[in-house]
């Protein structure tokens, strides 16, 4: 067996012990017949997990779930309270503008995207559900580097912006002016800056304390969006889509 392939079988491991231990604490003889692994696997297994904090041992010996794993459903939780949330505004969204409505939060110096509603379009843009791009060329982004503190926005800017199209902004100068606009107007639009033919707004999604946790979005090729005259109509939606999906998380 390769490294990489008893690597994945550890992991699946990992996961099947876990999994054993989900409705109380388990002793190690439990856990093995339950998975289907020698005795000594399983001990090997759990030992390795309560190391990592995802198991704790009890004095009966027995294994019950660590608080590492609910440290990490709780990170879990509040995407998946959001998502619910704003996913009937991104159906309106996209019903009331003919195109697509997405959802994004903050992850680092990326933008993770963690839903879209497509429009009725024949020609669709892609579902980018699940992709991560750096913050600098989406207006998602761009609407957190301009809520950025300023000495974290310098940490972001001490990196190379990388460059995808002739219109990325992948100068500090001319993105610090792009944040400045964006901070004035509450809002972001970008023209083929991250893919030719693509062109999107962003308005944060605020919470109680005014920070901006998330950010909502629609965009659509080109050629047909915005039209002449319906940018201002489609920014107002989306910020007082925004602001009902704040009120509803607060």
């Amino acid at each position: 067996m390769s490294r990489v392939q008893s690597s994945v079988q550890s992991i699946a491991r990992a996961f099947a012990v876990l999994g054993a231990l989900e409705d109380g604490p388990r002793g190690v003889t439990e856990v093995s017949e339950r998975v289907g692994l020698p005795k000594s696997t399983a001990a090997r297994m759990l030992t390795t997990l309560v190391r990592e904090g995802a198991v704790e041992q009890l004095d009966d010996a027995r294994y019950r779930l660590g608080a590492r794993i609910a440290t990490l459903g709780r990170a879990v939780e509040p995407t998946r309270d959001l998502v619910s949330i704003a996913r009937p505004h991104l159906v309106e969204l996209a019903a009331a503008t003919g195109e697509a409505a997405g959802l994004s939060i903050p992850d680092g110096n990326v933008v993770h995207y963690v839903d879209q509603v497509d429009s009725d379009h024949e020609v669709q843009v892609r579902d980018w559900t699940g992709t991560r791009v750096p913050m600098h060329a989406v207006p998602s982004g761009q609407v957190f580097l301009a809520a950025m503190p300023p000495d974290a926005f310098e940490a972001f800017l001490a990196r190379p912006l990388a460059w995808f199209t002739p219109q990325t902004l992948d100068d500090p100068g001319r993105l610090r002016e792009r944040l400045a606009r964006v901070r004035d107007d509450g809002y972001a639009w970008v023209r083929e800056e991250y893919a030719i033919g693509l062109t999107s707004v962003a308005v944060g999604i605020k919470d109680r304390r005014g920070v901006a946790i998330a950010a909502l979005h629609v965009h659509g090729p080109s050629f047909r969006f915005p039209t002449p005259d319906g940018e201002g109509a489609i920014t107002a939606s989306l910020i007082a889509a925004a602001q009902r999906i704040g009120s509803a998380l607060a």
